[in-house]
């Protein structure tokens, strides 16, 4: 559970999505409809396949 911890963000997940809109950038979750941030953290949470060799990577290292 730690080392999930270390990676669950919005960033890392499947759903998050940048879009540019006028005068920047936004942030949104695709599944939530939500705007959100990088960093922040939702139980939703769904990893992508790179952050799952990540965090796989780091299990077999301990």
């Amino acid at each position: 559970m730690e080392t999930e911890n270390a990676f669950h963000c919005c960033a890392t997940c499947i759903h998050f999505r940048v879009e540019k809109v006028t005068g920047g950038v936004s942030y949104r979750c695709s599944r939530l409809t939500y705007e959100t941030r990088p960093d922040y953290r939702f139980q939703c949470w769904t990893p992508t396949e790179k952050v799952k060799r990540l965090m796989e990577a780091r299990n077999n290292q301990r």
